[in-house]
């Protein structure tokens, strides 16, 4: 997703090492929130895993942070830049952590989705820009749209499914807050910035075959909304849906 966005906006090429230390960053932030993720109110056959592997967790999470560490080094000259990735990332698991000034973030309405969904746009979308200081910006403001539009339709999807657990765990959200007609409101809205932000890049010089492809995972992930309110398939959500994110990837570098 992040070479993508080197692509989409004709970006000179970022330091290797950034494609590194995002792969094992992601790595490190994952499995530490998994590690600190309870199990037991969920239905889920992967959580459920997750649960019984806790110590496997968190040995990925120290082997993964000593590699993100590493590649960290080599981009010394961009750390302000990652670290406000860093920051994102950390508040979007930091509900979780069972001390006192870390458990009052659980009291913020729209934590959970709106970090998750900034933290994966920003790294994805915005480092890139900064890193290299290049990109038009109306190109770039339309690629961020489309990508935070689309990543965070996602996350509703996912909290939608969570919303239970979260209550259980005293973590809220939009989700947790809205009331159901409240909840297809903001999912079909935040659909709707990502179709016209992805629609208007045709009026920056982007092929016809290249807003489609941005367009395709969009409409596909509105038309799994509704079976998503009902199905809670782990293949559903940790394959079809986690995929979307990065389904326009595969046909861009392409075409």
């Amino acid at each position: 997703m992040l070479h993508q966005t080197v692509r989409l906006l004709h970006l000179p090429l970022p330091p290797s090492d950034l494609y590194a230390f995002v792969f094992w960053a992601t790595m490190t932030s994952y499995n530490f929130h998994y590690y600190l993720t309870p199990s037991e109110y969920s239905s889920s056959r992967r959580l459920a895993w997750s649960g019984r592997h806790k110590r496997l967790e968190l040995r990925l999470f120290l082997f993964s942070g000593l590699f993100a560490a590493y590649y960290a080094w080599f981009l010394h000259p961009y750390w302000v830049w990652i670290g406000i990735g860093v920051f994102l990332t950390f508040l979007y698991t930091a509900p979780k952590i069972p001390l006192k000034p870390f458990t009052q973030l659980r009291r913020l309405a729209v934590g959970k989705t709106l970090f998750l969904a900034c933290v994966w746009t920003y790294i994805t979308t915005l480092l890139p820009v900064a890193i290299t200081g290049s990109g038009a910006p109306w190109p770039t403001l339309l690629v961020t749209l489309h990508r935070f539009g689309l990543i965070y339709a996602i996350c509703i999807v996912f909290d939608y499914r969570d919303r239970k657990t979260d209550k259980e765990a005293g973590i809220r959200s939009l989700i947790t807050y809205l009331d159901e007609k409240g909840i297809d409101r903001l999912f079909y809205i935040v659909c709707t910035i990502a179709l016209i932000s992805t629609g208007l890049l045709l009026f920056c010089n982007f092929s016809v075959g290249i807003v489609l492809a941005l367009l395709l995972p969009i409409l596909i992930t509105m038309l799994l909304y509704p079976e998503s309110k009902k199905d809670r398939s782990d293949y559903l959500y940790y394959f079809v849906l986690d995929g979307l994110m990065a389904f326009s990837a595969c046909f861009t570098l392409f075409l």
